[in-house]
């Protein structure tokens, strides 16, 4: 009777070279996943940016403060307009609680999509009856605020911000090494978290807020 040849050296090196090179594949895959939704972040940041000026281009106010949008867009009412004082008042993702949006239709920091909805400067439904904040790459919402009092507003920064929540503390790391001065409390790209440097950030996902 012939004895059963074992695994030889040579199989066992193939067999761990092919589950490297899956090993490999995957996270390759993974990081072309991840580059991707940080540019859709970034597509995001710049397109409401631009929908910002030309509504102010256009009308002369800040969408959500726009204290005439009922006189310009039809369907609205009087308790879906703004005030007019040169602020997006309220927090940007007011209307969320744990993750869930109630689709709250007033405060300005709603009213903001409603106004660029009904002016067809961006996608989305313009109903008067239930205002849905965009969401973001990561199932998080997209919102936006100048307000100073707001309860999430970043600690250093003033002016209108875009506010994504939701976001992996690692794809954080990303986007602040590309784009700013990895400090989560400062720059024009912040966090919800005003530890001084991301190392001693706990959180496994955070808010992250875009300065115009």
């Amino acid at each position: 009777m012939k004895k059963q040849a074992g695994i030889t050296l040579v199989e066992i090196a193939i067999v761990l070279v092919i589950i490297g090179l899956l090993l490999g594949g995957v996270l390759k895959g993974q990081e072309i996943i991840t580059n991707a939704k940080i540019k859709n972040l970034e597509n995001d940041f710049n397109g409401i940016t631009a929908a910002i000026y030309s509504y102010q281009d256009r009308y002369r106010a800040l969408p959500g403060d726009d204290k005439r949008a009922n006189k310009r867009f039809v369907g609205l009412t009087t308790t879906q307009i703004g005030n007019g004082n040169g602020k997006i008042e309220g927090a940007f993702n007011a209307g969320v609680t744990d993750g869930i949006d109630n689709g709250q239709p007033t405060g300005e920091s709603r009213l903001f999509w409603l106004h660029l909805r009904s002016a067809s400067l961006i996608k989305g439904e313009s109903s008067t009856s239930e205002i849905l904040l965009p969401t973001n790459a990561f199932n998080g919402v997209i919102g936006v605020s100048s307000d100073p009092n707001a309860a999430t507003k970043p600690v250093n920064m003033s002016g209108i911000y875009v506010g994504f929540s939701q976001i992996p503390l690692n794809v954080a790391i990303i986007i602040e090494s590309r784009s700013d001065d990895n400090i989560p409390g400062r720059g024009s790209i912040q966090t919800d978290d005003t530890a001084t440097d991301y190392t001693s950030i706990t959180k496994p996902e955070i808010n992250m807020y875009f300065t115009l």
